[in-house]
């Protein structure tokens, strides 16, 4: 689903979001450089006529610096800090603002980590309104505004075109009367960047405290706190020292009290929990366009083909861009996309082909000509493209491995919704709760830096939490068993639902506004069977067949998110563990007998007082 999180951007500084490519035009030699990412697509992508003057850069670039022979870890320049944050987009800028923010009188050092810092923030970012002013009013609370550059277009009422199934006409228009907004990428970046690092063209702009170094980690994990090479990350009884590589090639060591990776879902030094039953994560692909149309014989410029331009469109589902009958036809009625479209000023829209959620992921060459048949068939002459953006999201998947020592933030611990896409609003909320429990441990008297980790992806994933996101893998799950007529009857009902039931489900984030209709088990099954009584009779029978197989097949995560006889799930809660004295009353006991025996001199090493075995 098309907003905050439903763009990627490259894995080397874009947090939670894994592998875009990004085209631009260049109609000047000034403007912008085109960025690639880790797609596996060609350096050189093939065009269309929708794409004549797009670009794209011959350099591909890796993630993460390769790693170095083990003989070139001796690092040439050493640092410390509170905190060392991995990458640098949004999830990443956001956490790291939090923690050295001195709202409340406590100043932290921290160190935001990536060799790709100045790199341009390319997504096109949607939040709902309502969601976006709570996540400004949190930031405010750290002394942190957003200010109000970072929204540049609003829509006050959002569209979506459901028909051609279920006896909704094609040209049928459901109207939600929710605001949407578009974000400022640029502004957002700025604003969560030290006034050093940046430009500042805004109020507010520049405002984040902590400190830059344009290098990555070089590590994978091998096991839970594991890293290969060995001594690239290594953790100790008070903190983790972790070597860094520069583009050039330098090394340098960081020793941190606490290490947050925000490199996104296919991170190699944060672990998935492999001793949990899991389903493999879907993923959402889109190919969009930010173009230029021609209106030089549109009757109504108010509207872009059926797209209203002060009207945000989240969903057209419609095929009566295919011809009847055709493989066309067929392949989008099995494996379906829709349009995504968000007018901005004059002739100027930003297009998304898009595949919800889908296992194995559908061809972006496939979105690419659906976008293009779609065009066609609505009458919209593309001019010019100025972005074009290939987008790759994992969602869902098994969560993070308990028991790690670095805490992973964003598309690293899975924070991307699993049925919807959403991530920006949910990761940008999300850092308020773990800064707050970073924080709390960094003021601590005791520091420990395992309790700090735990404390922090409890804050993530805490039982309820977790409950939650269990119903919204369920979703995800049966989203994608469903071909374009079971999508048209799903949303239709969805939306048919009171707002706040819906508005809940998308946001599907504590803290985020309605997110209380879905917060307890309870909630969750007066949304379940409301939504339900709102479906086609044809879909609302899958999906009643659908939760008794998936609670057959997957067992306990589905019923228990639904009811409270089978508790809650486990969490990332700290637990000491236990000191291995066994039964010390016993030891003592036959210490004191050996010694007053006439027969035995030697005491054995189980029963020695334990500050004597080491002298």
């Amino acid at each position: 689903m098309k907003a905050a999180a439903l763009i990627v951007a490259s894995l080397a500084s874009a947090d939670a979001f894994v592998g875009r490519v990004h085209r631009v035009a260049l109609p000047t030699a000034t403007t912008r450089q085109a960025v690639s990412s880790v797609a596996t697509s060609p350096s050189q992508l093939t065009r269309s006529p929708l794409s004549s003057t797009s670009t794209v850069s011959s350099r591909r670039r890796t993630a993460l610096a390769a790693a170095p022979a083990a003989a070139d870890l001796t690092p040439s320049t050493k640092d410390e800090c509170d905190v060392l944050v991995l990458g640098s987009g949004p999830a990443a800028r956001c956490i790291a603002t939090l923690l050295a923010s001195p709202s409340d009188g406590a100043s932290f050092d921290v160190l935001l980590a990536d060799a790709n810092y100045d790199r341009r923030w390319v997504p096109n970012y949607g939040v709902w309104q309502d969601e976006w002013e709570s996540i400004r009013q949190l930031y405010s609370s750290f002394d942190q505004p957003l200010g109000s550059a970072c929204i540049d277009r609003e829509w006050k009422v959002t569209d979506c075109f459901f028909g051609g199934s279920f006896d909704i006409p094609a040209e049928n228009r459901m109207r939600l009367d929710r605001p949407y907004q578009r974000v400022d990428r640029d502004a957002l970046q700025r604003t969560l960047s030290p006034k050093g690092e940046v430009e500042t063209q805004n109020d507010g702009e520049g405002g984040a405290r902590y400190r830059v170094t344009r290098a990555n980690h070089i590590s994978k994990a091998t096991s839970v706190n594991i890293f290969s090479p060995a001594g690239s990350i290594t953790h100790d009884e008070s903190g983790s020292t972790v070597l860094l590589q520069s583009k050039g090639g330098d090394i340098s060591q960081v020793r941190a009290k606490l290490v947050v990776d925000c490199t996104g879902h296919e991170s190699n030094i944060v672990l998935k929990d492999d001793r949990v039953k899991s389903i493999p994560p879907g993923f959402q692909i889109a190919y969009g366009v930010l173009a230029k149309v021609d209106e030089s014989s549109v009757p109504d410029k108010d509207f872009v083909g059926p797209y209203y331009k002060e009207a945000m469109t989240l969903f057209d589902y419609r095929t009566d861009h295919f011809p009847a009958e055709s493989s066309e036809l067929s392949k989008a009625e099995k494996a379906p996309t829709f349009m995504y479209a968000m007018p901005l000023e004059g002739d100027r829209i930003f297009f998304e082909e898009t595949s919800l959620v889908a296992r194995p992921a559908i061809s972006f060459q496939e979105c690419k000509e659906r976008f293009e048949a779609r065009m066609e068939h609505l009458g919209i002459e593309v001019t010019e493209i100025e972005e074009e953006e290939y987008c790759y999201i994992p969602m869902g998947g098994p969560l993070p491995a308990k028991d790690q020592r670095i805490v992973g933030f964003g598309g690293a611990a899975a924070m991307v919704h699993p049925s919807t896409g959403y991530h920006l609003c949910r990761a940008m909320m999300g850092a308020g709760s773990v800064a707050k429990a970073i924080r709390g441990e960094l003021k601590s008297s005791d520091w420990n830096p395992d309790r700090a980790a735990a404390r922090a992806y409890d804050a993530i994933w805490s039982p309820t939490n977790i409950a939650q996101r269990n119903f919204a893998v369920f979703g995800g799950e049966f989203l994608m068993k469903q071909n374009v007529e079971g999508l048209r009857g799903f949303f239709d009902g969805f939306f048919k639902l009171p707002l706040p039931l819906w508005a809940g489900f998308l946001a599907g984030w504590p803290g985020l506004p309605n997110n209380e209709k879905h917060e307890t088990w309870w909630a969750r099954l007066v949304f379940g069977l409301t939504f339900v009584s709102k479906l086609p009779v044809q879909v609302a029978l899958d999906m009643l067949g659908s939760i008794a197989a998936y609670s057959i097949t997957e067992g306990v995560p589905l019923p228990q998110s639904v009811t409270p006889l089978l508790g809650l799930p486990d969490g990332y809660e700290y637990k000491e563990k236990p000191a291995a004295v066994g039964d010390v009353a016993a030891k003592v006991e036959a210490r004191r007998m050996i010694e007053a025996s006439k027969v035995e001199e030697i005491v054995p090493v189980d029963f020695e007082e334990k500050e004597k075995i080491l002298v």
